[in-house]
């Protein structure tokens, strides 16, 4: 559990490195779902659910 925060840090500039350069592909999905895998296991994970949930309530007609 020691590497988490460190490997979830990782993954994100990935993320965003793909995204910046616009890679598509097996490894973008990899490096997402890993990310989100990651994140969810940190103290991060109840306020990226609190956010999704408060965007997903201000936006009408949006189901979860």
């Amino acid at each position: 559990m020691v590497l988490t925060i460190p490997l979830v840090a990782l993954l994100a500039v990935v993320v965003v490195l793909l995204l910046r350069f616009k890679a598509v592909g097996a490894g973008a999905f990899v490096a997402v779902a890993l990310f989100g895998f990651y994140l969810a296991h940190t103290g991060a994970a109840d306020t990226v659910t609190q956010l999704v949930n408060a965007v997903t309530d201000a936006l009408p007609g949006v189901t979860r």
